[in-house]
Parts: C-alpha cells; structure tokens; sequence
C-alpha cells in the first residue's frame, strides 16, 4: 500500500470514531447539549429537516470536546490568552526546548529538531527586529478575481497596531516593540509571489513571512526554509504544510484538504446504499481548480476513494478551470451533462457563488442529491442572498466541512461576544465586516500571529527567530472565531496541523447561516505529517 493511502487510511479510522460522537453525542453525553446543536453563528438547532444519516458510522466511542463557556468580553478573551501563554511558555522552559546552548540546533516537543549550522552563511537570530520594530512580510491578493483573500491582511494589519499600541510586544528582556506589517500584493499569481519573497528575505530583511495560496507557498517554501526564516501560518490547507521534519519553519493555519476529504468520503461512504441499491453507480462532479491548490484537493478526493470499501461503486468526473477565470458557465455545463448524484467544489473565491448560481440554473440540480461547498467557500460573503441573488434560495442545502470557523457577522447578530467587539472594531478601522467574511477570517490569522509573538518574547533572551519557531511548535490556545470544541495546537514532530477540527454543516437560506450538523468532529492529533511530492501533488 502507498504512503498516501496508508495517511487516508490512518486518518479515516480516527475520523469513523469521531463521527459517532459527532452524530450521537457520545456514550456519556459528556460533549453536552450545547456541543450537539451549536452553530456556526450562534443560529438555532438544525431543523427537523436535516439530514440524520450520519448515525450510520460503525459503532464505538470517542471522547467528544465538552463545552465550556466563552469569554463575555474582550478583556475576558484577553485574560484566557495570557494564561494560556503562560501555561505554553512554561512547558517550553520544563522542557529546556528551544536554541542549545552551543547555538547549533533547536529543540522542540517529540523529537523536533533545527540545524542550525545548515543557515546560510551571515544568518541572524534578530534580522527584522530592532529595539523597537518586528518586521513582517505578507505578499497577498490584493488586485485580481481573488483579491477579497487580501482582506485578511487587512484586518491584520489593524489587529497588530491595536496590541502594538497596548504595549503587548514588551519581551523579557524589556524590549516593547510595534509590527512593521510590510504587504505586498502578488494578485493570487505564484509567479508573482517569488520575486516579493526575495525582496522581503533580502531587501526587507523581514524577521518573518507569511503567504497566501497553495500555488504560491509550495514555489517558495523550500526558499524560505533554507533561509531558516519563520514561515508560519500559510492561508492554505494544503497537506504539504504539516511538514515539521523537512520544512521545520513552515506551517500551515486551515484545515487540510486530506482531511477535509476524507470527511467527505466518509460521508459519501455513509450514504453509498442511497445511489448503489440498484447495483449503480454515485456519480460525483468537481469543478477543480487549475492549480496546485486544486490539485492537491483532487489528489486529496482520489486517494480517499481508493481506499474506500466502496471504491468500485464510486465515479468522479472534474472539470478545471483557473481559479482566476472570469467565467465557470462552459465548465459547469459539461459537468451537468454528466448528471451527478454530488457536487464538490474544489475551488474558491468568487467561483464559490459562481457555483451555487450555475447549479441552480443549468439543469445539474435535478440529479444532485448532495452539494458540497469546499472549506474556503463558508463565508457570507459567497453564499448569502446579497451574493447569490434574490431571496438566496439557491444556497439552501449546501453542505460544508467548514473548518469550525464562525462568520462574526452572523454570530454578532447571535450575540457572540468577541464577533461584536470585532465587527465594531472592524468599523473602527474603516473595514466593514458585511463587505467581506475575509476581514473576520482575519482575525483567526491575526490572532495566531501575535500569541506566537507574545510567546516567543517571554521566553529566555526575548524574542528570536528560534524563539519564534520553539513557540510556535509547542503553541495551543483558544481561539475566538472558531466553535467551542475546536483545538488550535501544534505538537513538534508528532503534530504539524495547527487545525484538525471542523463542523460538518447545511446553509438554510432562511436563517441565512450555515447549521451544524451533530457534535465537532475533532481530530487534533490525528492527521499523518505529509512530505509533499510534487511530482504527483500527494504526500510522498
């Protein structure tokens, strides 16, 4: 058996177990009432109309995250996360983890390692900081069909001058620093992003950069690394990223796209007997995008087909347009002549809407059973009536593995307190939170960022880019703008995936919001390490 179905394999029998829980609460209720029907906004309980066959998953048990209240207040959030820190920098210091003494090497939780003596000749611990400043680098989208994913620097940006200017980047070595954010907009073009990256490792001197898109990240991540510069956070679920042994310096920040898949497969597994009783076929459709970002996803599809039990019974048919095309009309007509049992969309941005508009009106909605919406496609601002025309019916029905992540729109309407303070600070700024469900998603990659930070800073000799990465592999919290039940956390070599959990959910147009279906699915933990082979877009 290969290594990419051994990774499916591993992660689908974690993923049967916790879908039980997820379906029906557990064997001891201990995920709670309040697990079993939230939302991703806040919204009711799932209507009696939503699906139940998830209950079908093999029998036995998992333990389920139990609900716990939220912070009722920014300053409540604020306090969670010092103490949170403070428990991270603790285990670091236990564990004498980060730089040796002789300077050759870090060391990390469960075996990480960095060579030290691999840096380039002329390397610094300190490049882009100063008494005063930390430099960071973020070439983004801000031009082009995918330039709403450039909103999320925005709402970067002001998040770091907001703990900028409340002294948060105070180190132990008393240096209090301000984020020098220098965004560069590469327009969602791969080819673009390489020569930014050169001009922030080499004129900019940055202590740290971050990168948008699959496409982009894998033509610079070896670059980087071999610079021994932090790359955290890449906007991708790309597998690729969960590589702490050969890439120690990158990491991702979404939901992989293996996961993602596999859920979808266990899914369509649950529900084979609906298309195959007959002795047919499920006929799945996919419009993918015409990328590295989409070909990871398909690559992602296949494995997980092939190692099902179902594998004979399965057909999937794709169509793959850039994701930077004006127009999905041809692309979507071929796909509809197929007539499938499922859709999938493996693509975003603005082909998200492009999506729902096209299967409501090209015929493809008579033969589909079950549409999917890929991760990247849950905000609002896609799959809201605004978006997709006249009362927003078309998005009824929709399923979604969404990552666990709330639209703070939505959810400030629910009364969630962090989304009110955050679209009332939004507006602060001059950023309207209803323009672009980026600008909340921000807040998830802003808010990763500067914990890091504050991490790093308290460790022995402030902070340093060796102190940044010690941080970051050994980092858990809390974040606001996911469901309860959701672990941010890394683990050295034995985690590379900062994000392992996710709802699985229905948009009902009438509530314009997405509905959780069942309890979290969490997998933290679980998702195989992937050292990525391009040549066939699949973990080696």
């Amino acid at each position: 058996m290969s290594a990419g179905r051994t990774r499916v394999g591993a992660l689908g029998a974690a993923l049967s177990v916790a879908l039980i829980a997820a379906a029906c609460g557990g064997d001891d209720g201990s995920a709670g009432d309040d697990a079993a029907t939230a939302t991703t906004d806040g919204a009711a309980p799932a209507t009696t109309e939503a699906p139940t066959e998830t209950t079908k998953a093999p029998t036995g048990t998992t333990e389920q995250p139990k609900a716990t209240p939220e912070p009722t207040s920014i300053e409540e959030w604020e306090a969670l996360w010092a103490e949170e820190r403070a428990e991270v920098v603790e285990r670091i210091k236990e564990n004498k983890w980060g730089k040796t003494a002789d300077g050759t090497k870090v060391v990390g939780p469960e075996g990480f390692t960095i060579d030290l003596t691999a840096c380039p000749a002329g390397w610094s611990d300190t490049q882009g900081l100063t008494d005063t400043e930390i430099k960071i680098g973020n070439p983004t989208a801000l031009s082009g069909t995918a330039a709403d994913f450039g909103n999320i620097s925005k709402t970067t940006a002001a998040w770091f001058t907001y703990l900028g200017d409340n002294g948060a980047f105070k180190d132990s070595t008393g240096k209090t620093r301000k984020i020098n954010y220098i965004v560069k907009d590469d327009g969602y073009d791969a080819t673009r992003t390489i020569p930014l990256v050169d001009e922030l490792l080499d004129s900019d001197k940055v202590f740290a950069v971050q990168t948008l898109g699959t496409p982009a990240g894998l033509k610079v991540y070896d670059k980087i690394n071999d610079a021994c510069v932090p790359h955290p956070f890449e906007i991708s679920g790309s597998p690729a990223w969960g590589d702490p042994e050969q890439h120690p310096w990158t990491t991702g920040s979404l939901l992989s796209y293996l996961t993602e898949a596999v859920i979808w497969g266990a899914f369509i597994d649950q529900h084979i007997d609906e298309f195959t009783a007959d002795g047919g076929k499920v006929r799945i459709a996919a419009l993918v995008a015409e990328s590295d970002f989409g070909a990871a996803y398909e690559s992602a599809m296949r494995s997980v087909i092939a190692s099902s039990p179902n594998k004979d019974k399965i057909e999937l048919v794709t169509e793959k347009l850039p994701i930077t095309a004006p127009t999905i009309t041809d692309a979507m007509t071929t796909l509809a002549s197929k007539e499938p049992n499922i859709f999938i969309t493996m693509t975003g941005a603005v082909q998200c809407t492009q999506i729902i508009n096209e299967v409501a009106n090209n015929g493809m909605d008579a033969t589909l059973k079950y549409k999917f919406m890929s991760s990247v496609c849950k905000s609002s601002a896609y799959v809201g009536k605004d978006k997709v025309g006249g009362d927003g019916s078309q998005s009824n029905g929709w399923y979604i593995v969404g990552g666990g992540q709330k639209d703070i729109v939505v959810a400030a309407e629910q009364g969630d307190a962090f989304s009110k303070w955050a679209v009332d600070f939004l507006a602060d700024n001059g950023l309207d939170a209803k323009l672009s469900s980026n600008f909340g998603n921000g807040f998830y990659q802003a808010w990763m960022w500067t914990q890091v930070l504050q991490i790093a800073g308290e460790l022995d000799g402030g902070l340093t880019r060796t102190n940044f990465v010690t941080a970051l592999r050994a980092f858990e919290g809390t974040s606001p703008v996911h469901l309860s039940g959701i672990k941010i956390n890394l683990n050295g070599n034995a985690d590379g995936y900062p994000l392992e959990g996710s709802d699985l959910s229905v948009y009902d147009s009438a509530k314009q919001s997405w509905v959780v279906q069942g309890n979290i699915i969490e997998l933290s933990g679980k998702s195989p390490n992937c050292t990525w082979d391009p040549s066939v877009n699949s973990c080696g």
